[in-house]
């Protein structure tokens, strides 16, 4: 679509993620053309326009793929009195399509890696999200699969950490309580102390 080398694209997507993460190249179709150049092409408005499609659609289906008992689980959470907050290392096009997905709904706030303008493990993205609820990290429960050595930075700011393998199991030697299910944090957790 782009008209460049697949192999190449997706070796300047890998070696961009970090700064693509942090919002470095702005929205997603400044993104794929400042791929696409740092592949040796400059593609026509049209070719990027047609990318831009193409990558809010497969945006779309992932976050439309949230489970229904992940959203049962939030919301229950919720009505137990939980504060809910989404830290995550996320591109402009999920941003842009965050607000109308069913996950949404469900969280109190986001902190996200190209809006913060830091991507996980750096301390900055988790302080925001506690920031946003109003909660000290000493007070928040840290449930992710470990991709960035994002349990281990929470864990450092004095979060308790639940590592899940529910979608992926991206850091196995974690020394920490596990759950191989999101629904399990219903019964993991007590409702919290409200003040």
């Amino acid at each position: 679509m782009l008209g460049v080398d697949p192999d190449g694209f997706a070796q300047a997507f890998d070696e961009t993620m970090h700064e693509r993460f942090r919002g470095v190249y702005g929205d997603l179709p400044g993104t794929l053309r400042a791929m696409a150049q740092r592949s040796g092409v400059d593609p026509s408005e049209d070719q990027v326009q047609q990318a831009t499609d193409m990558r809010l659609e497969l945006a779309r289906r992932l976050l439309g793929a949230a489970p229904g008992p992940t959203l049962e689980t939030l919301a229950a959470l919720r009505a137990a009195g939980w504060l809910t907050g989404l830290v995550s290392n996320i591109t402009a096009e999920t941003m842009h399509l965050w607000p109308r997905s069913a996950l949404a709904q469900h969280f109190d706030t986001t902190a996200f890696s190209c809006e913060v303008g830091a991507a996980k493990p750096e301390p900055e993205i988790y302080l925001a999200a506690c920031d946003a609820l109003g909660v000290a990290p000493t007070e928040c429960v840290y449930v992710a699969d470990g991709s960035d050595n994002e349990l281990r930075a929470a864990a450092d700011l004095g979060m308790d950490t639940i590592r899940t393998t529910e979608h992926s199991d991206t850091d196995p030697t974690w020394p920490g309580p596990t759950i191989g299910s999101f629904t399990e944090l219903r019964f993991f957790l007590a409702a919290p102390t409200l003040e």
